[in-house]
């Protein structure tokens, strides 16, 4: 009787460890201020706030992508996902916070338009300027 009470702590012990390894190994995004970056560059923001996500190929698979509810979109195949024309209007009104998305479920993917206001200091035409060029780089990434 003894050892089996003995071997049932042991158990509850092992089982326990075991949960906090497989808690401990679960990713997490870091969420952390958006770093200035120019905004004639949409490469530049692309690489500063998307990539991490959604990978510098755009194909998804950036290395925060592990600690998402949902796996971020290949951006590389929106165009062909579109009837083969690039939804331009559909990808402004993401970064501006303007459309829903079932895939960002509870807003993990960061809105930008809020956030490159407080960047560019209210300058709207800073704002627009830093979603267009953003737009123009992803549009350049689509697969032929």
């Amino acid at each position: 009787m003894r050892f089996r009470g003995f071997d049932c702590l042991i158990a509850m012990m092992l089982a326990s460890t075991t949960i906090s390894l497989g808690q401990a190994a679960q990713p997490a995004v870091k969420h952390a201020p958006a770093a200035a970056t120019s905004p004639s560059s949409g490469k530049e923001m692309f690489m500063s706030y998307c990539a991490s996500c959604h990978g510098k190929d755009a194909k998804g698979n950036g290395p925060a992508a592990g600690a998402l509810k949902q796996a971020p979109a290949d951006l590389t195949s929106l165009a062909k996902r579109n009837g083969g024309k690039y939804p331009a209007d559909k990808v402004t009104s993401v970064l501006r916070g303007q459309a829903s998305l079932m895939a960002h479920g509870d807003q993990e993917m960061p809105v930008w338009g809020p956030v490159f206001w407080k960047m560019s200091q209210g300058h709207e035409e800073l704002v627009q300027m830093r979603i267009a060029n953003l737009n123009k780089y992803v549009e350049s990434l689509q697969e032929k």
